[in-house]
C-alpha cells in the first residue's frame, strides 16, 4: 500500500525591501515621504500660530493648549480673546474699557457709547459677516452679547467637526507613510511598534481634546501624544529615505565582499 505523500508546502517568500523597488518607485515613494513630511511641518507652524498667546503669555504653552479647550472659566471668551491671540489688535487703553465693560455686566447703553467704537475700529474687518470667515460677529450688541459670557473653551459640536476630519485625514496619512515604511528592513519589534505608534497617538491625541474640555489637566496628554506623533512619523520618513537610497542587497553586498 502506497503511503501517502505529504502535501507541498509554499516556500518562504522573502518580504520586498527598497533594494527591490525599481526606480520609479523611489521616486515616487520619495516625493510623497518629503511632501509628508513638509506637510507636518506646516501643521506645526500653524498650531503654533493657533495657539500661542491664548493664556496672555508669550509662546505656546501648555496652559495655551488647556484654555482652548477647557477654557478660561475665570472670564469671558471676549476677555480671553482681547488678553491672549487677539492682544495685538488692540490697544491697553481699549483693552480695559472692554474689559471694565465686562466685569459691569456688559450693559447695551455703554456698549452703543464706549465698547461699538471700539470693536468698529479694531475688530470688524474680520469679525462680521462681510469677511465671510467663520469667526464670531462683533458687528451688533447681539453678537458680541454670545462671547460676553463666561469661557468654556471650543465647543462639543466643533471638537466632533475637527476630530472627524482629523481622524480620516491624519489616519489616510499614517497609512501612506506606514506602506512605504513596510519595505525597510529593521528589527521585526521595532519596525511593528513604529508603525503601529502613530495611529494609537492620534488616538490618543484627539480623544485627550474632549478629556481636556472636562480637566484641563489631560491637556498635558495633548502635548505628550502630539510628540509621539512627531517622533515616530519622523523616523519612518528619515529611515525610509535613508534605506531607498543606501540599502544595497545583499546580492550587490556578496559581490562587494568577494572582490575584496
Amino acid at each position: 500500500m502506497e503511503r501517502e505523500q505529504p502535501a507541498e508546502t509554499c516556500p518562504a517568500i522573502r518580504p520586498r525591501r527598497f533594494h527591490d523597488c525599481t526606480l520609479n518607485e523611489k521616486l515616487l515613494y520619495t516625493s510623497f515621504l518629503l511632501l509628508a513630511g513638509s506637510a507636518y511641518l506646516m501643521a506645526l507652524a500653524y498650531l503654533y500660530t493657533s495657539f500661542d498667546g491664548i493664556d496672555g503669555k508669550p509662546g505656546l504653552s501648555v496652559e495655551d493648549i488647556a484654555e482652548n479647550y477647557y477654557g478660561n472659566r475665570s472670564g469671558t471668551r471676549l476677555e480671553s480673546a482681547i488678553r491672549g491671540s487677539m492682544a495685538a489688535y488692540i490697544d491697553t487703553n481699549q483693552r480695559s474699557q472692554i474689559v471694565k465693560w465686562l466685569k459691569s455686566g456688559a450693559p447695551e447703553e455703554e456698549y452703543t457709547r464706549t465698547i461699538q467704537p471700539i470693536l468698529a475700529e479694531r475688530c470688524l474687518g474680520c469679525h462680521s459677516p462681510a469677511s465671510g470667515l467663520g469667526i464670531p460677529d462683533l458687528s451688533s450688541y447681539e453678537g458680541v452679547k454670545k462671547v460676553a459670557n463666561v469661557d468654556t473653551g471650543v465647543s462639543l459640536h466643533s471638537l466632533m467637526k475637527v476630530s472627524h476630519i482629523h481622524l480620516f485625514g491624519i489616519g489616510l496619512v499614517a497609512l501612506g507613510i506606514g506602506l512605504v515604511f513596510r519595505f525597510t528592513q529593521l528589527p521585526p519589534w521595532f519596525q511593528h511598534s513604529l508603525t503601529l505608534l502613530p495611529f494609537i497617538a492620534i488616538f490618543t491625541d484627539i480623544a485627550a481634546w474632549f478629556l481636556t474640555k472636562w480637566d484641563p489637566l489631560y491637556a498635558y496628554t495633548v502635548v505628550i501624544a502630539g510628540g509621539l506623533l512627531g517622533l515616530s512619523w519622523a523616523l519612518q520618513i528619515l529611515i525610509s529615505l535613508y534605506q531607498i537610497w543606501f540599502l544595497r542587497s545583499p546580492r550587490v553586498k556578496a559581490v562587494a565582499a568577494h572582490e575584496h
